[in-house]
């Protein structure tokens, strides 16, 4: 077989789809068969294959492991082949080719984390014992495994499995700690003695990975990290091994040497020291001391910048906002009784201690200071970039990147430490900003720079300053005038003063000069400014509009300059991102001013299908497109038929689960049709096929099945006969297959469906349900669900006894069969469900339910009413008379309210529309759900009426002297309240 299975890897990795997929397709066959791992593990051993087959082998045999290596998998492994492959693979570590080792590492560590340390307890020890060796290459191997194999084990989660854990961490940290620092330190006796690069360069590798190794070990594998005297040794010198490392990182730069692990190794470091203080904060803050002036050092002074590089700048600034976050508080800590809170308030006081021994007055304005004029400065290749590439100068300046580019670093650490020294620090940026907040020459590029950050600092902080700066004042005299300096060079402070106006306008502008904001904003955005100032502006804009004090009819004046302004920017950027952007700014503005839109949808609406077809590779914008069609939709209302064929076709695209692309875009297209049933004024054929895409997103879409559903009962609203006729019986099946798997929550979304069938499409409707209708029927009779949804199993029975008795009867025959038999007779099923009927009633409180179960009821006191029924009597009549009571108003205040009352569920008969129905009022489909309840029969039907004329039908048909004998069962006081409703 290895010779067919060698071919076979080779063709799989062709370029060629025609050999390719052949290939992929027969190794799927081969990865359930016995003895196939075995060969795979014997091609890429042989190490005089090409390495690309062996690559193949390797790939193929870790796709087998994650299906098919567990116990109780499909098609398992057996577990002779696994005990012979789990020796196998520990028996050489020399794999000559780097990329195979790491595949290989990788490959093992996915089968420790199933098998280790119970099905390979061997594993570990071999690793050690060959990391003991003297082999060079077989050393470097098996850390670079034990690597990855920790890395897997530390990964679980289960409570034995970390117990697991730590019992290795225990038996392994201080051997792998001890060989860390033997190579650490020869790798810097080399590097200081001007050794050979490749030496240096093994030693280093193997630091490395060992580094990595206990960085896994200290994090995952300690209780409390404190209590190991190794552990708090291993933390102790990770400090000074960085400046060690910052300092023959230097020597080698001199040598003309640039080692890439060197600079990972000092990194980690750090990282190190990050993992720590996530997991156990109580160890970092007997370090913290440490820690700061570690930090403040290395970020804040000369000497220390002198030996840093950026990388490492942004992981000091990471651990030293983490460092400053630390407080007498933690939300993933309960104080349970007092010595919590005792331990607590000393962790506090310790933590203030050390802040205030390091962060001096002196330090602090230090810090200010060096984070404003140093580090918040525009670069020469950030200015190159914006030159040449405004767009991705712009994603990358506003990007959340805070823990991995420096910009977005320091101005959190910024915010941070400015927020916990507020009153120390606020003089401090109050007096730069005076210094720097007139004009100034526009040839004076690090004037601009360093006014640029000072602005930049003032809006990072704009809730902090809120007391000590007069916003209004230099917006008026100094921000608007900065606004009007065109020069090249200017463009730096008047993309910031966009900025700043829209970050300062939802902290502190007075409504005066809300519209000066608004016109400054559409000057700024003028096809002649630069690209990123206008970038700056919309997203100014945004917030502007953003804020609870907008006013849509002060906006008003501006809406047509901006919406033509926004729609030219939108057509002129050319990135992905950069289009979403100012896409959104569109979208939140059309949902703010809502109606008044409507002049401008034009021009939008006959650029959106070319953008929607730009955006084919970009999921994103496309979700981006579809919100703000979204908003569109809704406001435009009925207007919103000319972007109908838009919609329809970005519908049916974004809700087909046959699309791969509808996993990105199916929440938002799920709203945009909703949204198009929501507002359309008629239903089009177009409109209608979409359908056809519900019963598979109700079959899959388990996230989105309420939404669903939602759209179920706006086409039963929108055309009842039509969507029932094509659709109605396949949603009907495709509910009914997974009602038995709902619970309570799914059950109160579904039945409202089938009870907005019937009451759209009566007959066809309770015709469509009636496979329900048995389910249902049961579930009542067993009482086997809660009260919400025995309430609407009530009403949709009712429905159908008050509506189609000879439905209820075809029912209750299927009931009767299927749960008695020949033991059980209809009339005794149907007194049961009339027992339950009569208590569930009382539980339920929605009038115009309670009415149509009293109706409901009304219609068993007629003729033919078993003794089953009659026997209810009482309490059938006391639900009722408890309903009238609920559903009656007074007719004439200054008479006896019950004597005189009107059924307030009941309209008119004079009465053509509802009165209470206003047809501009809400949206196309609220005005059909009004109407749809008012033609309701129930609605135009009498309950004391009915009431009188059944109890008048069973007199007659009982005789006197029963019906009397009858009425004399009733309580006296349910008795005397009737009396008020009827006359017998």
């Amino acid at each position: 077989m290895d010779a067919s299975v060698i071919e076979v890897l080779r063709q799989a990795g062709s370029q060629d789809p025609n050999i390719l997929k052949p290939a992929g397709r027969l190794l799927e066959q081969w990865k359930t068969e016995r003895g196939f791992y075995i060969t795979l593990f014997n091609v890429f051993s042989d190490h005089s294959l090409t390495v690309n087959v062996r690559w193949m082998a390797i790939v193929c045999f870790k796709s087998g492991v994650d299906r098919y290596w567990r116990k109780n998998a499909p098609n398992a492994i057996a577990e002779d082949e696994k005990e012979f492959l789990r020796q196998r693979l520990i028996s050489n570590f020399e794999e000559p080719v780097n990329q195979l080792a790491l595949q290989l590492a990788a490959l093992i560590a996915k089968i420790a984390r199933y098998d280790c340390p119970r099905e390979w307890d061997t594993l570990i020890p071999t690793l050690l014992n060959v990391v003991r060796g003297q082999n060079p290459l077989a050393q470097h191997r098996a850390l670079l495994t034990l690597r990855y194999v920790v890395k897997a084990l530390a990964s679980k989660v289960f409570p034995a499995d970390r117990q697991l854990f730590r019992e290795l961490t225990s038996n392994v940290f201080n051997f792998i700690l001890n060989l860390w620092n033997t190579y650490t330190e020869s790798f810097f006796i080399l590097a200081s003695n001007g050794a050979d690069t490749n030496q240096i360069q093994e030693a280093l590798e193997k630091a490395l990975l060992l580094l990595r190794i206990l960085r896994k070990l200290i994090v995952h594998g300690f209780g409390i990290v404190s209590e190991s005297q190794d552990a708090m040794l291993f933390l102790e010198i990770v400090y000074e091994r960085a400046r060690t490392g910052l300092e023959c990182r230097k020597t080698l730069i001199s040598r003309g040497i640039q080692l890439e692990a060197c600079d990972k190794f000092i990194i980690l470091l750090i990282k190190v020291l990050i993992g720590v203080d996530e997991m156990h904060r109580e160890c970092c803050i007997e370090l913290l001391s440490t820690t700061l002036k570690f930090t403040v050092f290395y970020c804040f002074t000369e000497a220390g910048q002198n030996l840093a590089f950026e990388k490492f700048i942004i992981q000091c600034f990471n651990l030293l906002k983490r460092m400053l976050q630390i407080s007498t508080y933690d939300p993933e800590v309960i104080a349970l009784n007092e010595r919590d809170v005792i331990a607590w308030a000393h962790r506090g006081i310790k933590v203030n201690k050390v802040q205030r021994e390091i962060f001096t007055p002196d330090t602090l304005t230090e810090i200010c200071s060096r984070l404003v004029t140093h580090y918040f400065l525009l670069t020469p290749a950030e200015l190159e970039l914006w030159d040449t590439d405004p767009e991705n100068f712009f994603v990358d300046d506003v990007g959340e990147t805070s823990k991995y580019s420096l910009r977005p670093c320091t101005e959190s650490v910024f915010v941070e430490i400015f927020h916990q020294f507020k009153d120390i620090l606020t003089p401090v940026l109050v007096d730069l900003m005076q210094r720097h907040h007139q004009p100034v020459d526009s040839d004076n590029l690090h004037a601009i720079l360093l006014k640029d950050a000072v602005y930049n600092a003032v809006g990072l902080v704009a809730f902090d300053l809120y007391d000590e700066v007069n916003f209004d004042q230099w917006f008026s005299t100094t921000l608007k005038e900065e606004l009007k300096i065109r020069s090249n060079n200017y463009r730096i402070i008047r993309r910031r003063v966009c900025w700043l106006i829209g970050q300062w306008t939802t902290v502190k502008l007075s409504t005066e000069l809300r519209p000066k904001v608004y016109e400054l904003m559409v000057e700024v955005l003028s096809p002649d400014e630069d690209l990123g100032v206008r970038l700056a502006a919309s997203d100014a804009l945004k917030l502007a509009i953003d804020d609870f004090q907008f006013n849509p009819e002060e906006f008003s004046p501006y809406l047509e300059p901006t919406c033509s302004l926004l729609f030219s920017l939108l057509k002129e950027v050319k990135e992905c991102d950069t289009k979403m952007r100012v896409l959104y700014v569109l979208s939140f503005m059309i949902e703010r001013v809502e109606s008044e839109i409507n002049p401008y949808v034009g021009v939008l609406s006959s650029y959106l299908p070319a953008l929607w077809q730009l955006s084919e590779e970009h999921n994103m914008l496309r979700c981006t497109i579809i919100s703000t069609l979204i908003h569109l939709e809704k406001a435009l209302g009925r207007e919103s038929v000319i972007l109908q064929p838009l919609v329809v076709g970005v519908v049916a695209f974004s809700c087909d689960v046959h699309q791969d692309e509808h996993v990105y875009l199916l929440e938002e297209g799920l709203r945009l049709w909703s949204a198009l049933l929501e507002n359309t004024p008629a239903p089009t054929p177009a409109i209608m096929d979409l359908a056809k895409n519900i019963p598979a997103l109700l079959e899959q879409s388990v996230e989105y099945f309420k939404i669903c559903l939602y759209i179920v009962e706006e086409y039963i609203i929108l055309s009842p006969q039509e969507f029932l006729n094509q659709r109605g019986a396949v949603i009907v099946e495709t509910l009914r297959s997974i009602m038995s798997d709902l619970r309570t929550e799914g059950l109160l979304m579904v039945l409202p469906v089938y009870e907005t069938f019937m009451c759209a499409c009566s007959r066809q409707g309770a015709e469509l349900i009636k496979p329900v209708l048995l389910t249902i029927f049961e579930n009542v009779y067993t009482e086997d669900e809660s009260v919400l949804v025995m309430n609407i199993y009530l009403t949709i029975m009712a429905r159908v006894l008050w509506f189609y008795k000879d439905i209820f009867i075809q029912i209750l025959s299927e009931l009767t069969r299927k749960i008695g038999g020949n033991e059980q007779s209809e009339e005794a099923v149907l007194g049961h469900l009339i027992r339950v009927w009569v208590f569930h009633m009382e539980l339920t409180f929605q009038t115009d339910r309670r009415k149509l179960l009293a109706l409901a009821l009304c219609s068993l006191l007629g003729a033919n009413s078993p003794p089953s029924v009659l026997e209810h009597f009482p309490q059938i009549i006391l639900n009722i008379v408890e309903t009238l009571n609920d559903i009656t108003k007074s007719d004439n205040l200054e008479y006896d309210f019950i004597r005189f009352g009107i059924d307030s569920l009941t309209l008119g008969e004079q009465s053509n529309s509802p009165p209470y129905v206003d047809e501009d009022y809400g949206s196309e489909h609220e005005q059909r759900k009004r109407r749809l309840a008012f033609n309701d029969i129930v609605t135009s039907i009498s309950l004391k009426d009915t009431l009188q004329n059944q109890l008048l039908t069973l007199r007659g048909l009982v005789g006197d002297d029963q019906f009397n004998q009858m009425m004399s069962t009733l309580k006296p006081e349910i008795d005397e309240q009737l009396k008020f409703y009827i006359s017998l």
